[in-house]
């Protein structure tokens, strides 16, 4: 303080008879100011001013100070020591100067007096326009969206995921990220020096105490009643409690992030921003961060968040949001949206997910796939046992990846693109909001079954994607940051989601039994891995497959596949070479002759065809003479089943006959998943027609099957985590509910 009396001081006194006087201030804090004001002045500087008899550099206050003096050595005036104790008796603390502590934080832009308060029209007016002057926002409903984003994203969600890949990557790929930021560049340089020295990269602090500043203009511009403002406000003051132990680990995060955000590193000026209002006797600060939030408002707050969060909307748009953070201040699937998103997600709909126009918006249910989270938390099970079935196919560190999947359940890898398939559907306006809501709560109903909490399913998504994302786009960016993100930000969505419970609740889609998916999957690599049960597709879709199915095997309707499943199942190709070709293998004499005659003339269609597979037979080509090639006829028989029940040529029960009787068939003539990859590719290479292309079909063919065997990539194919049909269990028990259920009396 030095020798002198601060002006500011004197000026504080005066503001505070004049703030009384128009009723800025009630009574009680009024006192408790004039108490703190008078022992600071008294205790640190006029005292001892006046006993020195030093003189002011106003005449006025040169005179009545010898005049106060004169009166006090004669006995009639001030007793400075007296008084000095009786101010130290009376002084106000400083919890006593302030409004309630939940405002303690907006200390950080200015201190709050008092709460609530009653701004006049024209204070009002002037809420309003430094809202929307200074921080663009025009209105309530403006305000209470930017209030949303600042909790659940922020500013902190951009520089976290720059940072994070930062972090990962070395000076060159930094050199050229900085080139491609254009006016954001001093931002990115700042953040680089960040990342250069290890400075902490938190800078949340930022977007919470916006969050709380923004709060209190809205309520004096009257946008915000004093409740939702307070509610606000405790939210924030949540956050922050829930990141910083106390106010300079506090002040230093914000001090990072308006660094980041001026684009100027402002680290080096901490002291002058931040030290009075850390250590200044008076401040707000005095009061404990820990100690700014009383329990029940801090419990009244989160009750309000979850309200917000409690829909099955919420649950949808949280998943969606992380593959497109712009969601996320959407509150339901059926907001009013511009032109340019309707067409947007249409235009998804159609070329992406092949979702037609013409198809009602259950056809969504062919993109939830329970058969695939089974497959994979069978792989993961068997990883973590030694003895399994497929312990060794899957081996070295993709192994130890899976092992460490095993505590998680894998329907999140799949069902959060579900999420965002759904929002599409709702966001193209094409279907009721009856119809989306029905699908969002089945959807949160089933998560909400298989994750105890949303922490836990963020928890197994961060697992699995970080494993599988690598195999299934190795050229994108995966979701792993995001997802951790999401995990470890307590202000994320996904914190405040309510799990939704009904007592009757069905998943978005079709569940296959284990038999029915062990049967499907007999098809092979002849076709994608189908994960899910086969549902009938759009007109369009129909049409193209049709011509499919007419152009490979002269199939026309109905009548005609059933005729030629049936041949499958009884003949099947396999006959063709048991009374055609299988002879020649005892009289190679007869095969080579006839292989002459043939070769020596002009051949017809047929017989060259007849040729081509004499020469197979001749050659042992793919092993057509050692292996049983049934397979052949079963992978056919269920690949054309599943399409038949796409065409809705077969209904649901017709294909179950006949994925039993593949699964029979495969049964009576194979041991095991590799017995009968072996008689498949024998097939395939025998019945193949001779192309200039045919050694490359077979190696893929080949790789195809092998990875179907080994799990390479892990959703190449499902025999790896499959029993064959009829063979006694050889896998480990999954730890979670969201498998396969067998027989009527076993759960896999």
């Amino acid at each position: 303080m030095g020798s002198s009396l601060r002006p500011s001081r004197l000026a504080a006194l005066e503001l505070l008879a004049l703030g009384g006087a128009v009723g800025w201030l009630e009574g009680e804090r009024q006192a408790a100011w004039l108490a703190w004001l008078a022992a600071e002045i008294v205790t640190a500087t006029l005292a001892n001013r006046w006993r020195a008899r030093a003189p002011w550099s106003d005449p006025l206050l040169d005179a009545a100070g010898r005049a106060l003096a004169k009166r006090e050595r004669q006995g009639r005036g001030v007793d400075w020591p007296a008084l000095a104790r009786q101010l130290e008796g009376a002084r106000a603390s400083a919890e006593s100067l302030w409004a309630e502590p939940l405002w303690g934080a907006r200390a950080t832009f200015a201190p709050v007096l008092r709460w609530p308060f009653t701004p006049d029209p024209d204070e009002r007016l002037g809420w309003q326009r430094l809202l929307r002057e200074e921080l663009d926002i025009a209105g309530r409903d403006a305000l209470l969206a930017g209030l949303e984003w600042l909790a659940r994203q922020g500013y902190r969600y951009g520089w976290d995921m720059d940072a994070a890949r930062l972090g990962r990557e070395g000076s060159v790929e930094a050199e050229t990220w900085l080139a491609s930021l254009g006016e954001q560049r001093e931002y990115g340089q700042v953040l680089v020096a960040f990342v250069t020295r290890a400075e902490p990269l938190e800078w949340a602090a930022w977007d919470w105490l916006r969050l709380i500043d923004q709060a209190y203009l809205g309520f004096g511009a009257g946008w915000l009643s004093a409740q939702e403002a307070e509610t606000f406000a405790a939210h924030g003051l949540d956050l922050l409690q829930q990141r910083y132990a106390d106010w300079p680990a506090m002040a230093h995060a914000y001090q990072r992030g308006r660094s980041l955000f001026e684009g100027r590193d402002l680290c080096a000026d901490f002291e002058a921003d931040w030290g009075r209002l850390l250590g200044a006797a008076g401040s707000p600060w005095q009061t404990p961060l820990a100690h700014t939030l009383d329990n029940d408002r801090r419990q009244q707050a989160r009750r309000v968040v979850r309200e917000r969060h409690a829909s099955a909307d919420a649950w949808v748009l949280a998943l969606a949001a992380v593959r497109e953070p712009d969601l996320a201040t959407r509150y339901q699937l059926g907001e009013p949206l511009a032109p340019a998103r309707r067409e947007d997600a249409e235009r998804y709909l159609n070329e992406v997910l092949t979702l037609r126009r013409d198809e009602p918006l259950a056809a969504l249910a062919r993109y939830w796939m329970p058969a695939q989270a089974h497959h994979l938390n069978q792989l993961a099970a068997d990883a973590r046992h030694p003895g399994a079935a497929v312990s060794g196919r899957v081996a070295g560190e993709r192994r130890q990846a899976l092992k460490a999947c095993a505590d998680h359940a894998a329907t999140i890898f799949m069902a959060e693109k579900y999420a965002f398939y759904l929002l599409m559907a709702a966001d193209s306006e094409r279907y009721a909001p009856a119809e989306l809501q029905t699908q969002a709560r089945s959807l949160a109903g089933a998560l909400g079954r298989f994750y105890a909490t949303p922490q836990t399913l963020l928890a197994a998504w961060l697992t699995w994607e970080t494993l599988l994302s690598p195999e299934e786009a190795p050229e994108e960016t995966g979701l792993g940051d995001d997802i951790a993100w999401h995990l470890r930000d307590p202000g994320s969505r996904f914190h405040w989601l309510t799990p939704i419970f009904d007592s009757q609740w069905q998943e978005p889609g079709p569940r296959p039994s284990l038999e029915q998916f062990t049967a499907m999957s007999l098809a092979g690599p002849l076709n994608e891995a189908a994960w899910q049960w086969p549902l009938p597709l759009a007109a369009e879709d129909r049409r193209a497959l049709q011509e499919w199915l007419e152009h490979q095997y002269a199939l026309q309707g109905a009548t005609g596949l059933a005729e030629f499943l049936d041949y499958l199942l009884e003949a099947g190709d396999r006959q063709e070479y048991q009374i055609n070709y299988a002879p020649y293998t005892l009289n190679p004499r007869r095969l080579a002759e006839e292989i002459a005659i043939l070769e020596s003339g002009d051949c017809g269609e047929e017989e060259r065809v007849h040729l081509l597979r004499l020469r197979h037979v001749r050659d042992n080509a793919c092993g057509c003479n050692d292996e049983d090639m049934t397979a052949w006829d079963i992978a056919q028989l269920v690949d054309l089943s599943l399409a038949g029940r796409q065409l809705d040529w077969l209904d649901d029960a017709a294909l179950t006959r006949y994925l039993e009787a593949a699964g029979g068939l495969a049964e009576r003539h194979y041991s095991s998943w590799q017995a009968y990859a072996e008689g498949l590719f024998s097939g395939f290479g025998f019945f193949m027609d001779d192309t200039p292309e045919r050694d490359d079909f077979l190696r893929r063919f080949r790789e195809a099957l092998t990875a179907w065997l080994g799990a390479s990539p892990l959703l190449a194919g499902s025999w790896a985590s499959l029993d064959f049909p009829g063979r006694p269990g050889r896998h480990s028990t999954p730890l979670h509910v969201d498998v396969l259920v067998g027989g009527p009396h076993r759960l896999h």
